[in-house]
């Protein structure tokens, strides 16, 4: 196995022929706007704190350290380029709308070809694919009458084929500041101490603005034609789902996630076969980026609490163990949306009130919201609508689109 040459720690920018690309976040086409750059292979190329990969990142230290993996490898990327083609859009271009994810991340093999050529190491940040997906509950969809196979989108066996995008974290610290309302100082100097000081390069490099968080990424989900995401006319499904492991694995019954990403997914497939397209967000954030542990503390604090497990009590729990009630910030969330060039959502499976402010915050355009059918909400789950309710978090009626899916009608979509 080859031995990496030399490791450097830096506290400066480098001078001349050894300076790295520069990153002009926001720029017009891939080669304005340069290369994102973590590898470690050749130190100085990069341009970027942190490394590729996200969390896995350090599964791969973790193998280079036990001889499995090569320090020096660089991916082949020979037909890995996606099955379809995504961009550009409008919104790559406006350094604000996209803060979160690289734009640029799944044309790296084709848009940087010639620096690939010449030796630097660049990787892809998105993946995309085609395959298969298969759960139990749109075989009962099937049965019960509410879907019907078509033999494209959705198959007899309860099959539903889909184009699928893995996005890796990028953040632009100046973007991300901003779109948090914080000095982008304070961003580097918290994110540098409460790692227990894991990337120093953030409060000694200001040249480098963007950073590969050890976080997990986002799978998006597509049914139906891609294409029908952006043309903004025809009809659009979506649900974007925070991750809730013991739901959406093992079926867990005291919360809802499960049942409203089995619902989102079936209203997704009723959308692409009206001609439109489902779109299913699912991001790592377990626990409302609380974590695993944090939720079963919770869930035992809950199970403990003298007056019994209460609506009343279901934020308070959660904020005295993590002194926090939620930390996904969804303010980043419309990022994946801009990078499909979404301006309007016809149909958005979720009545969460914090998502779809994040939504018109962006400018994008939701139509109507729809509400998981209380024939789907577990028994067990009752306390966390309830809490969701009370808190002003989740809205309990329908808002609804008019017949020409132009204007909402019901409730006023501005009040949320």
């Amino acid at each position: 196995m080859s031995e990496t040459k030399h490791i450097v720690l830096t506290s400066h920018p480098p001078k001349g022929a050894s300076k790295s690309p520069a990153i002009n976040w926001g720029a017009a086409t891939a080669k304005e706007r340069g290369p994102v750059i973590g590898s470690m292979n050749k130190p100085e190329q990069r341009n970027v704190v942190g490394v590729h990969s996200g969390a896995y990142g350090l599964y791969r230290a973790l193998a280079i350290a036990a001889g499995k993996l090569d320090p020096i490898h660089r991916p082949d990327l020979t037909n890995t380029s996606p099955p379809v083609a995504i961009g550009p859009f409008g919104q790559w271009f406006d350094p604000t709308k996209i803060v979160s994810i690289d734009p640029w991340g799944h044309m790296v093999a084709d848009e940087f070809a010639d620096e690939l050529k010449a030796g630097y190491d660049i990787r892809p940040t998105i993946a995309i694919t085609k395959a298969r997906i298969q759960l139990p509950e749109m075989r009962e969809a099937i049965a019960a009458g509410r879907v019907k196979p078509d033999g494209k989108v959705l198959f007899e066996t309860g099959e539903a084929s889909v184009t699928k995008a893995a996005i890796e974290p990028v953040w632009y610290l100046p973007g991300l500041a901003e779109r948090l309302g914080i000095k982008e100082g304070a961003l580097r100097r918290a994110l540098f101490e409460y790692t227990g000081h894991m990337f120093p390069e953030l409060v000694t490099r200001s040249d480098l603005k963007v950073f590969l968080p050890p976080i997990g990424n986002i799978t998006l989900y597509i049914f139906g034609d891609v294409e029908a995401l952006w043309d903004g006319e025809r009809e659009v499904a979506c649900r974007v789902h925070d991750e809730c492991n013991g739901s959406d694995v093992f079926a867990s019954d005291i919360c809802t996630c499960r049942p409203y990403l089995t619902h989102g997914i079936e209203e997704c497939v009723k959308s692409a076969q009206n001609g439109g397209a489902g779109l299913i967000v699912y991001n790592r954030k377990e626990g409302r980026a609380l974590g695993e542990v944090v939720k079963f503390l919770v869930y035992n604090a809950r199970k403990r609490n003298p007056a019994g497990d209460t609506a009343a009590a279901y934020f308070e729990k959660t904020e005295c163990v993590a002194g926090v009630q939620d930390m996904r910030f969804q303010d980043l969330m419309p990022d994946v949306f801009h990078w499909l060039g979404i301006k309007r959502i016809h149909r958005w499976i979720s009545m969460s009130n914090m998502k779809f402010d994040a939504m018109a915050a962006q400018g994008i355009e939701i139509l109507s919201r729809v509400p998981i059918p209380d024939e789907l909400i577990p028994a067990d789950a009752s306390v966390e609508m309830d809490a969701k309710k009370a808190a002003g978090y989740y809205v309990d009626d329908t808002v609804k689109m008019s017949d020409d899916l132009s204007k909402p009608q019901g409730r006023a979509l501005d009040k949320y």
